[in-house]
C-alpha cells in the first residue's frame, strides 16, 4: 500500500515588490508523520516558506496545498501577547480550546 503525502509544494516561487526573489522553484512533499526543520541564514525565506505552508501568505506562484482534512498551524517568532496577562495566562489562551475539552471531560 502506497503512503500518501499530507503536504505538497510544487514549483513554488515568491518575490517581493521590486522583484526581490526570496524563494525560487521549491518542490516539497511530506508524509503525515514527518518531522521537518527549515534552516538558513537570516533573510533566506524560512518564515515566508512556513507562512505559505500555513496558508497565511497566498501571494506566490506555483502550487502549495495540504491534503484534505489536514491542518497546518504557524507560531510566529514574535507573537502578539496580551500585556495584561503573565506568561502562563498567555499560554493558557493559546490552549484554551483543548483545555475546555479536558475541563468538560473532568466535569462528566
Amino acid at each position: 500500500m502506497a503512503r500518501e503525502f499530507i503536504y505538497h509544494m510544487h514549483g513554488m516561487s515568491k518575490a517581493y515588490a521590486g522583484g526581490k526573489k526570496v524563494l525560487d522553484n521549491i518542490h516539497l512533499s511530506f508524509y503525515p508523520d514527518a518531522k521537518i526543520g527549515v534552516l538558513g541564514p537570516n533573510g533566506s525565506g524560512k518564515s515566508t516558506l512556513l507562512k505559505i505552508m500555513a496558508g497565511m501568505d497566498t501571494d506566490f506562484t506555483g502550487e502549495a496545498w495540504a491534503s484534505k482534512g489536514a491542518r497546518v498551524g504557524y507560531l510566529a517568532q514574535e507573537p502578539q501577547l496580551d500585556e495584561q496577562l503573565n506568561v502562563l495566562g498567555n499560554v493558557m489562551m493559546g490552549v484554551k480550546e483543548k483545555k475546555d475539552v479536558i475541563d468538560r471531560y473532568n466535569e462528566l
